[in-house]
């Protein structure tokens, strides 16, 4: 009864909350980009909650549970690595554009309204499949937690999220998903070193795994790679899954639009570069923390439902309110990806593919109109399409990595690239990854790890462009443009270098401290239980590996993050020449 309670309270107030900044919205700036004045942590709320699902907290879990917990800490610190990568490549100079969406963006860069529709139409059908995926998510978790049924879970949910996204748009979105994020990384901390202590701390943890006999191989850095319901059949199979699945979630993170699209909302450059970096060591902390939870659950029973793992212990391990904490916090996940994908689609619709409205109030009423429409829809195929999280989660948001990806960081970096070689490489990733995914997934075609389809769909995707530019001519419009994105903005340097600096800093302390955590607590656990379970030095050596490279991402993305800040201070005697604030 009290799970109950909870979930129906948070739902009330998210809704209300979401009701509070719709006061705000006075035009259609503040309705879609949340009036371009959202400070760092704003920003970095709706960049991890924008990330962070169900999906996130249930199906990447409960794959570590099922075995593979440094693998995913593998995928993570590779992953991660998008975040300011993405910002520093492409986020700060989507910022400079003053676009209201990122398709707006692809528009202008390229002076097409063609490339502007191809972009809005890959936004609403692979973010409409990923909205169907977390919806399905949080009203499974509704379901299991009240006893209600599953479709008056997602009717509740539904009406939430698009409730206060009709009123408030942007600013509604970010405030929520602040709070959300608030939450579930309360929720997350609390309840892993909860799970970790009552199991006898890192060590009794680390033991308990390398004893028991169900998941062989769970402890070690590989995970399980032995019996008929391993995922990977050799430990280099689980290292190549781990680094090529890291590289496309980090093109992920760079470019897709529910990443990118938050930082036109920033109230300048430095506020992107922080949040991102800020983003990095958030999810780090997350992935060290959730992946080793999940595979200590093994030590309470080891034949759950992989998915429903942690809802599992949270109804019977954790403290009554520490439970409420957690569930309330994965259903917060869930909501907060749900009302985000559900803004852009809207958005998107409304701004991308419709027709120009002839004034503002205009303009806000089909962007709303839009957000029913598209939240309608996406209702009724939740309702009907049977649930499958974490595949189609992962299956639509590797869409962007394909065909985004490729003319996201073209399009800042590269002199040649054309408007059809744009169009043709969003058109190309795209239907490429979809083609080969569903082969893949009907048995028509078996590719090796190494040759997942977002790797093949990007290089498909990467000719696509390099022919259709070879034969067209960047315009004068498209090269001015260019020309404008990369102008530097001294005024937007002014009093906000030394903060900048010192978050960057803390990022690279931060990459210590996760490298010397991963170091002590497993690696040189593992090293201690070495002879007396005969681990072969391959397993020791790669636990240590993993704490260095885990440690190392956040240490580099830091380091570049001064160095940038280092450079264009430098570039601007005025401001070079006064101390910072």
């Amino acid at each position: 009864m009290i799970y109950t309670i909870a979930i129906l309270l948070s739902l009330v107030g998210y809704f209300v909350i979401g009701h509070l900044a719709g006061r705000r919205v006075k035009g259609l700036d503040d309705y879609l980009v949340a009036g371009r004045n959202a400070p760092t942590f704003f920003i970095l709320g709706t960049l991890v909650a924008s990330y962070l699902s169900t999906s996130a907290f249930l199906g990447e879990t409960g794959f570590a549970y099922q075995g593979y917990p440094f693998v995913m800490l593998i995928f993570a610190a590779v992953s991660t690595s998008g975040c300011l990568l993405g910002a520093l490549v492409f986020g700060r100079y989507l910022r400079r554009s003053g676009a209201c969406t990122v398709p707006e963006f692809f528009g202008k860069r390229f002076a097409s309204r063609r490339v502007q529709a191809i972009a809005g139409l890959t936004t609403i059908i692979g973010l409409g499949a990923y909205l169907l995926g977390v919806m399905q998510g949080a009203g499974i978790m509704f379901a299991e937690l009240t006893g209600m049924p599953y479709w008056v879970g997602l009717v509740l949910v539904w009406a939430t999220y698009t409730g206060f996204i009709l009123y408030s748009g942007s600013p509604g979105v970010m405030l929520t998903d602040t709070i959300m994020f608030v939450i579930f990384s309360l929720a997350a901390v609390g309840g892993s070193l909860y799970v970790i202590h009552d199991l006898g701390g890192w060590s009794g943890v680390v033991e308990g795994l390398l004893i028991q006999t169900d998941k062989p191989g769970i402890a070690l850095w590989h995970g399980v790679i032995d019996g008929p319901e391993a995922s990977f059949s050799s430990a280099g199979e689980a290292l190549v899954w781990g680094l090529t699945l890291g590289l496309v979630w980090a093109a992920v993170l760079a470019a897709s639009p529910w990443q990118s699209s938050r930082y036109l909302m920033a109230r300048n450059e430095h506020v992107v570069m922080r949040s991102a970096m800020l983003t990095a060591v958030a999810l780090a902390v997350f992935y060290a923390l959730m992946m080793m939870t999940g595979a200590a659950i093994n030590l309470y029973d080891s034949t759950l439902e992989p998915e429903r793992s942690m809802v599992w212990v949270a109804l019977n391990v954790l403290p009554t309110w520490l439970g409420v904490v957690i569930l309330t916090g994965v259903f917060a996940a869930g909501l907060s990806s749900c009302s985000t994908f559900l803004s852009i689609i809207g958005f998107s619709l409304s701004n991308d593919i419709l027709p120009a409205s002839t004034d503002e109030r205009s303009a806000m009423r089909k962007s709303r109109i839009a957000v029913l429409v598209a939240g309608l829809i996406a209702l009724l195929l939740a309702l009907f399409q049977p649930p499958a999280v974490m595949s189609v989660v992962w299956f639509a948001a590797t869409l962007f990595a394909s065909s985004w990806g490729p003319v996201a960081l073209m399009s800042i970096w590269s002199r040649r690239i054309t408007a059809a070689g744009a169009s043709w490489g969003l058109v190309v990733g795209f239907a490429g990854n979809v083609a080969l995914s569903l082969m893949v997934q009907a048995e028509w075609l078996s590719l090796p790890v190494y040759l997942h389809p977002v790797l093949l769909s990007t290089l498909l995707a990467l000719v696509a462009i390099t022919l259709a530019s070879r034969v067209t001519q960047v315009s004068e419009a498209e090269s001015a443009y260019r020309a404008f994105l990369h102008e530097f903005d001294a005024s937007a340097m002014s009093g906000w270098v030394s903060g900048t600096r010192w978050i960057a800093l803390c990022t690279m302390l931060s990459g210590v401290a996760i490298g010397v955590f991963l170091w002590r607590q497993y690696a040189a656990i593992l090293a201690g239980f070495a002879e007396r379970f005969a681990l072969p030095s391959g397993a020791v050596q790669g636990g240590y590996l993993l704490a260095i490279g885990c440690g190392s991402m956040p240490l580099i993305a830091g380091a570049v993050g001064v160095w940038i800040v280092r450079e264009r201070h430098a570039k601007n005697p005025a401001i070079a020449s006064r101390p910072t604030q």
